[in-house]
């Protein structure tokens, strides 16, 4: 059983919950799961806009039949074609085979390659309108939020925006769907950011450029495939994805260490020490061992200092402390303040690697780096304390 969901009186919530699924895109942890969500407009002409994942194959066929009843279903419109969205195409088809398949050139292409589809395929090019009756609906193409082919479709006469994977977020809904039933800051902002840090936040130009074509639009509902339906509030979730794309973040300083006999470690809880007496409250401690990669960037993402630490390893970083920042340059996170620390025993390394990062990304070092050597005391943590008044001063600027 289930319960029917109305956005409006004639659009129609045919989301699932997964909560068994342990990595998004067999890489991102799910500790509170992820919802996928399915839209069912009935006009005179009746619109599936986007399937789910095939975790809900079990019953997804039978509640868009419920929802039509003996109707046929006119249009499935692909926004996206990851197979967290399209897991249900071939299923939508077997049970209404006459049903026009609608997305852009890129959407063909692909449901040709993922299907084998050649067949009932409607185009839509940029913003192309497409007559329900009562609802019109405007598709607007969003190349690279977070796919080629990615595109929006926006419902001109109730004012809703079908955004695909924009606006989303990881996290369950577990009894609310709509933003008014939630309590958002507490149960999913930070799924929010972890989710657009992530799988988004390497194409925020690309994000921008799609705020520009919405410039001016009037958008009652925000519809995503992933997390909470906007219906009370949408300019809060416009506002955060307006402020990641553009890398803006809160005053703060996130430490990242890595250590192997804990003597890395001691310099960073003692910068973060001399940071919190420099007057900076927001001071977040990672080792990059135990958190996993996606909180660290999420973190990152949200304030502007950044400090990391790495002891030397094979004359090299650590790689785990490599591996996060070969991922930092690929997704190319701009605008941080960066202080870099470690240690060594016998050649070094971390902290010459560290400095090649630096180079690479070109954010802007608040001071020269520091560098002990073997087991930390007093006379040699005191030159950290320049490293993290430095910082402090730099962040709230």
């Amino acid at each position: 059983m289930y319960a029917k969901v109305n956005i409006t009186d004639k659009v129609f919530w045919l989301g699932c919950n997964d909560r068994r699924k342990q990595l998004f895109e067999n890489m991102w942890p799910l500790p509170n799961g992820v919802a996928y969500n399915s839209y069912l407009i009935i006009d005179e002409k009746t619109a599936l806009v986007d399937t789910v994942d095939m975790v809900c194959a079990r019953d997804f066929i039978e509640r868009v039949e419920s929802h039509l009843g003996n109707r046929e279903l006119d249009y499935l419109i692909v926004n996206h074609m990851e197979l967290d969205h399209t897991g249900e195409v071939k299923d939508v088809i077997a049970r209404y085979p006459n049903v026009k398949i609608v997305g852009n050139r890129q959407t063909h292409k692909m449901l040709n390659a993922y299907f084998g589809l050649t067949e009932n395929l409607h185009e839509a090019a940029d913003g192309d309108m497409l007559d329900l009756g009562h609802h019109k609906l405007q598709f607007v193409l969003t190349p690279w939020v977070h796919w080629p082919e990615t595109m929006m479709t926006y419902d001109t006469t109730e004012s809703i925006l079908f955004s695909g994977d924009a606006f989303g977020s990881f996290g369950t809904l577990d009894g609310g769907i709509f933003d008014d039933e939630i309590n958002f800051e507490k149960f999913y902002e930070d799924d929010m950011r972890r989710y657009y840090s992530n799988i988004v936040g390497k194409y925020s130009n690309m994000v921008q450029k799609a705020f520009a074509k919405l410039q001016g639009v009037s958008i009652s509902y925000i519809c995503s495939t992933h997390g909470p339906i906007w219906r009370k509030n949408p300019a809060v979730v416009l506002d955060l994805y307006n402020k990641w794309s553009r890398y803006e973040s809160e005053e703060g300083v996130v430490i990242v260490f890595a250590s192997m006999y804990n003597n890395t470690e001691q310099v960073a809880d003692y910068i973060a020490r001399k940071v919190a007496e420099n007057g900076i409250k927001n001071i977040r401690v990672h080792d990059v061992s135990k958190t996993h990669i996606s909180y660290l960037i999420s973190e990152i993402w949200k304030y502007n200092g950044v400090m990391l630490g790495s002891c030397a390893y094979n004359s090299e970083m650590f790689p785990l402390m490599e591996r996060l920042c070969r991922e930092l340059e690929h997704m190319g996170v701009k605008n941080k303040k960066l202080g870099l620390f470690g240690s060594f025993t016998w050649s070094g390394g971390g902290v010459k690697n560290l400095k090649k990062f630096a180079e690479n990304i070109s954010w802007e070092q608040v001071s020269e780096p520091v560098e002990i050597s073997g087991i930390p005391n007093e006379e040699k943590l005191s030159a950290c304390d320049a490293l993290a008044k430095a910082m402090a001063e730099k962040v709230k600027q």
